[in-house]
């Protein structure tokens, strides 16, 4: 994957490399690590995928229904590790859990990771995903 490349109307490529890649960042010298915090912290609600992910494809559906377009980053699998998957406060990434890495799509709400798409659909089926993306102000 090179710099950021449109893969289709609603999912962006964004290569998270070196210094060498173009990327969404001014500062050339940003990790991928800072990078995927940053773009979390950006966006009201995102989602970290694989390329040509089903499941991906799903999450963006169920948003879609209740109104929300989120951002989609799709990640190539050296990138997958500086994901941060813990909903407290210790730091936790991809790496620090062998199953998640192994688990992508991730959505991000408001800045804490919700999980995959199982998750997703439970949020929303206890009737808490719509008042978290109303809290966010993703609706």
């Amino acid at each position: 994957m090179q710099g950021l490349r449109r893969c289709s109307n609603d999912v962006v490529q964004l290569d998270l490399g070196g210094p060498t890649s173009a990327s969404l960042s001014i500062d050339d010298e940003e990790t991928a690590e800072a990078r995927i915090q940053r773009l979390i912290s950006e966006h009201p609600v995102i989602i970290f995928s694989r390329n040509s992910c089903c499941m991906c494809h799903v999450m963006k559906k169920l948003l879609a229904t209740i109104g929300v377009h989120p951002t989609v980053i799709e990640l190539d699998d050296h990138e997958i590790p500086f994901l941060p998957v813990s909903n407290d406060n210790s730091n936790d990434s991809a790496a620090d859990h062998p199953r998640a890495s192994a688990a992508p799509p991730f959505v991000f709400i408001g800045g804490s990771c919700v999980g995959g798409l199982e998750a997703l659909v439970a949020l929303h089926l206890s009737g808490h995903l719509i008042p978290k993306l109303v809290e966010v102000g993703a609706l």
